[in-house]
């Protein structure tokens, strides 16, 4: 079953449900994912029949598919989907849009907030478009450094702006909960493109900002 008809399976209205549950008994959602995780359970010592686990493969197949929905997602029809032509120049930003991600070297959790500006150049995006855009790229294996540029350079090409600013700060859960066991380290990135980039006042406004 092609993913996106999949994932339709686990929203209603557009919204993506908040339950992983199954609709019943019977439900099978994929098979293959939920034979990869009864047998894992199996490898770990577990018991997959027993109460607690013998739906557990079929809530793992869907929160997966959800968790790296972003595959099947295209950051340049949700953006060109909202351009609107404006005659303005002033910075946009977007401060603190939550976001999670999974880090591809352990599949364990990185969380935080992303922070986003533009430069309009005659044209300006649905502004809850710009946190679909960060979702995107978040739901899919990741490091928060590529995370980061992927944002900014999906905005730079589709919006045509004169420059992106993208700042995300993150906790890592594979150094809280494994390796050097960090609890209270937060990594930050950032990526700049156009102005932002070649021009240190606009790039210092913009940092302003995020101090408020």
């Amino acid at each position: 079953m092609p993913v996106k008809n999949k994932l339709s399976r686990l929203s209603t209205d557009g919204h993506y449900a908040d339950s992983f549950e199954p609709i019943d008994e019977q439900e099978v959602y994929d098979a293959r994912k939920e034979h990869l995780v009864h047998e894992l359970l199996t490898e770990i010592g577990e018991d997959p029949q027993r109460q607690g686990l013998k739906r557990t493969p079929l809530r793992v197949a869907k929160a997966i598919d959800f968790l790296t929905s972003g595959y099947a997602l295209s950051a340049e029809e949700i953006i060109k989907g909202a351009l609107f032509e404006e005659d303005v120049r002033e910075m946009v930003i977007v401060r603190d849009i939550e976001f999670y991600s999974l880090c591809e070297h352990h599949m364990l959790p990185f969380f935080g907030h992303a922070h986003v500006g533009y430069l309009p150049n005659g044209k300006v995006v649905g502004l809850s478009k710009i946190a679909r855009v960060v979702d995107v790229f978040a739901r899919r294996l990741q490091v928060q450094e590529r995370l980061t540029s992927q944002v900014a350079n999906a905005l730079m090409e589709h919006l045509g702006a004169h420059g992106v600013a993208v700042v995300m700060e993150a906790s890592h859960t594979c150094m809280m909960m494994r390796g050097v066991q960090k609890q209270s380290s937060t990594t930050v990135s950032s990526a700049m493109r156009g102005t932002f980039e070649s021009d240190a006042r606009t790039r210092a406004e913009f940092m302003s900002f995020l101090d408020r």
